[in-house]
């Protein structure tokens, strides 16, 4: 068996939470691999919606086992209120979740270590969600993290150690804070997670693989966020991209098999850094408007422009995509004309490949396609496709050299049309 990975090419919040609800009857492993609880993945169904931080979207299909990964950085307290919210609507967690020991703990402390290196920074901001993702990751490679399985062994005298560190960083810093509150709820929220199955994931991963159970792979963010790859240095601190599963789940590269890579039929981006085809017109706020691009997790509006397939080309390459997922296509369905932008203009020169960074002066260079003007929401095959959104698929398959296989044409996991098997 291989494992099958999914994951957004864009800037994130491309809509991974509903695909991989939609995608995991046909799985027996629902894992996630990367990322934190500042990546919210939404999904909607029986009138009901949920976001999901740091649980695998695959915890609404009974029976499923759900793992988070070794390369996932899990906040105790958040967790707690994430996993109580889903066992408040009906979702035995216990029985379904198992979480890696090698994951790494988001402390009181790093939270904290966030906001005061985002304030150090001023008009230079990265634009972060202040959830500590950044200083956890950052204490994992300089070898000074606390991890999940520390919580079975000695964990008084080493949180100790790693929260007088944090604040002599703090104290450097001359950030004022007061962290009794937030520290005695994130203490008291450790005595939850110990009721998890805490497993050596790789191992139990590997063996499933040999049991013949088929796994899929969430990813967190987008291939534009991802620290080696993306927009750097407006990027998240862990690697997004299908290699990131490896290292995140400890699975050999000959393991991965399928790469479902899915994208918005346009452009989002939350936070700073450069975006391309990003639109600060009418335009931009009515996709905004329509698409209730919206933070799930923050609440942050979210920088809205034009499909940018410069960009896209590139996350494909990286990825190795076999097949595509095209969310949020309904959104576009009142526009006259849609753009596409097939390359950049910088300094004067046409290029057709993502260039080393993306600030400065880069003019994107659009085609123009006819739009739709048809209310896809209510659309139930392919066959009943408008003929200029078949058109538009078409052509978004020739630019990318890569099948479309599924298109969302709404949020409820019913609205989902899968073009081939």
């Amino acid at each position: 068996m291989k494992v099958d990975v999914l994951l957004g090419l864009q800037w994130g919040d491309e809509g991974k939470g509903k695909v991989v609800d939609v995608l995991t009857p046909g799985y027996d492993v629902i894992t996630r691999f990367q990322g934190g609880p500042n990546a919210g993945h939404t999904l909607e169904f029986k009138g009901e919606k949920y976001v999901l931080r740091s649980i695998p979207s695959g915890i609404f299909q009974g029976g499923k086992i759900n793992v988070i990964g070794n390369g996932v950085v899990l906040d105790p307290l958040l967790f707690m209120q994430e996993a109580q919210a889903l066992a408040a609507s009906g979702h035995d967690l216990t029985k379904q979740l198992y979480i890696s020991k090698k994951a790494h703990l988001i402390m009181p402390t790093h939270r904290l270590l966030d906001s005061a290196y985002e304030a150090a920074k001023g008009k230079g901001k990265i634009g972060t969600t202040g959830k500590g993702i950044g200083p956890t990751y950052t204490d994992k490679v300089s070898r000074n993290g606390l991890r999940v399985g520390d919580l079975l062994n000695n964990f008084e005298e080493k949180y100790a150690e790693h929260k007088a560190r944090h604040e002599a960083i703090l104290k450097s810093l001359n950030f004022e804070y007061d962290l009794t509150e937030l520290e005695a709820q994130w203490l008291d929220s450790l005595n939850y997670l110990k009721q998890f199955c805490l497993i050596d994931s790789e191992h139990v991963l590997n063996n499933y693989l040999k049991e013949g159970k088929s796994i899929l792979a969430e990813g967190a963010q987008g291939t534009m966020l991802d620290v080696d790859f993306g927009s750097y240095p407006f990027v998240t601190s862990s690697n997004t991209i299908c290699a990131g599963c490896c290292t995140g789940l400890g699975i050999a590269p000959r393991n991965i098999g399928e790469v479902y890579g899915i994208f918005k039929a346009y452009c989002t981006r939350v936070g700073s850094g450069p975006f391309p085809t990003e639109l600060f017109d009418e335009t931009g706020s009515t996709i905004r408007k329509i698409g209730h691009e919206y933070g799930a997790v923050t609440g942050r509006e979210r920088r809205c422009g034009w499909i940018d397939l410069v960009a896209l080309r590139y996350a494909i390459m990286i990825n190795g995509v076999t097949q595509l997922i095209m969310m949020k296509s309904d959104v576009l369905d009142s526009f006259e004309t849609i753009k596409a932008c097939v390359a950049y203009k910088i300094d004067g020169k046409e290029v057709d490949y993502l260039p080393y960074s993306l600030e400065g002066n880069i003019e994107p260079i659009y085609k123009e396609i006819p739009g739709w003007k048809t209310d896809l929401s209510k659309i139930k095959t392919e066959a009943d496709f408008p003929k200029e959104f078949k058109n538009y698929i078409d052509f978004l398959e020739k630019e990318l050299g890569a099948r479309i296989k599924i298109v969302s044409v709404g949020p409820d996991r019913e609205q989902t049309i899968i073009r081939y098997n």
